[in-house]
């Protein structure tokens, strides 16, 4: 009897305490994971969250360029008629006019040069990344109905996109603090054919050399014009591979990848000198 009331007890005794303690440290560790694990989560789409278009502007149009005018101060001066206007009429040095419309990263009614480029994100996937320079200078000679020359330079230290941490990437990447400006330079005249009249669109194509980073390229760039009152409104843009200009892509904790090619466009309100 003895024997038996002393070695009952024993088996709960040195069975329940070590299973209860290992079950509530497993406990414990498998909350501690999940609260880590929703952390990590919660930073991941927050970061990333800042990283997609939230209110990404459509590219370039010269319809939107030129209807942005409606609402602005310009001066009209928009006389019409079926006469062809005089050759010498256009004659002269035109300026890139930066007084004109006001400059916002979402809906921009004054000059800027950009970029557009694709990049693959965690979690949300394919997203196209968008930055502009409202900061833009130079010029064009019209003789007749070619345009003999034309210079334009952008400020590439004053590129703004939808986040700023996008933009110190870009910073990074152009090296700014080196090759702070990308500038365009035509190398051949281009021929209008004939004086646009007003509120007549034109399509020509540009030759010239693009410089980004320090590295000049021969390019030729689409572009669409319109007179429209005493301005004239140029619209374009012009696919462009990274690597040709020494450009290494952005990388960011939530970025998986970055295409090697981007679009350069611009909008430009130019004025009589």
């Amino acid at each position: 009897m003895d024997e038996v009331g002393d070695a009952a007890p024993s088996t709960p005794v040195e069975g329940n305490p070590g299973g209860s303690g290992s079950g509530s440290r497993r406990r414990k560790w498998l909350i501690a994971g999940i609260v880590v694990a929703v952390v990590l989560v919660g930073a991941v789409a927050g970061a990333v969250y800042w990283y997609v278009d939230r209110d990404n502007p459509e590219a370039v149009s010269l319809d939107e360029a030129v209807e942005s005018l409606d609402d602005s101060d310009e001066p009209a001066d928009t006389t019409q008629g079926s006469a062809a206007p005089a050759e010498s009429e256009l004659d002269g040095t035109w300026v890139v006019d930066t007084s004109v419309g006001e400059f916002s990263f979402g809906e921009s009614t004054a000059s800027f040069l950009g970029f557009r480029v694709g990049e693959e994100l965690t979690i949300i996937g394919a997203n196209e990344a968008v930055g502009r320079t409202p900061v833009v200078s130079g010029s064009m000679e019209l003789s007749g109905t070619e345009v003999t020359s034309a210079t334009i330079e952008g400020d590439l230290t004053a590129i703004v996109s939808d986040e700023s941490r996008r933009e110190q990437r870009i910073q990074d990447s152009l090296e700014t603090g080196t090759y702070p400006t990308a500038t365009f330079v035509l190398t051949q005249p281009i021929e209008l054919g004939s004086i646009p009249s007003e509120g007549e669109a034109v399509d020509v194509t540009a030759v010239g050399d693009l410089t980004i980073h320090g590295v000049t390229q021969s390019v030729e760039v689409p572009l669409e014009g319109q007179r429209t009152g005493n301005l004239l409104v140029v619209v374009g843009s012009l696919e462009i591979t990274f690597a040709d200009y020494g450009v290494e892509t952005p990388t960011a904790p939530v970025v998986l990848s970055v295409d090697d090619h981007g679009t350069v466009e611009l909008q430009l309100f130019f004025a009589r000198a």
